[in-house]
């Protein structure tokens, strides 16, 4: 599969606090469906149900929202984030069957806190 080859290159650059510090970092920037999609992954990863080959996938698409080398750099108006979200989402698909409805639950109550 391309798409676990490419995330691959970017496992090692996920970690929990690189996380939180970018998700406070974009938050405003990049809007509430990018945090809402890295929150749904971010909850499926830490959850011990959550099988490793999945949990692979997710820190290579995490991985890629945190590192600073981007297919368009974030600091872009309007477009900075697109590819962040398009492999956030293409990790969603492949991963779909692993993201319970707790997953979104805790999403959701954290961007109410966030967002209003």
């Amino acid at each position: 599969m391309e798409q676990q080859t490419d995330l691959e290159k970017f496992r090692g650059e996920y970690t929990e606090t690189s996380f939180w510090e970018k998700v406070k970092n974009a938050a405003l920037v990049a809007g509430r469906e990018l945090i809402e999609k890295a929150l749904w992954l971010y909850y499926a990863i830490m959850d011990s149900d959550t099988p490793t080959k999945a949990k692979l996938i997710i820190a290579g698409a995490l991985g890629y929202f945190i590192s600073p080398i981007d297919i368009l750099p974030d600091f872009i108006p309007f477009v900075g984030y697109t590819d962040d979200l398009a492999v956030l989402a293409g990790a969603i698909m492949t991963v779909a069957s692993n993201i319970k409805e707790l997953h979104k639950a805790k999403a959701a109550e954290r961007l109410r806190e966030w967002f209003g």
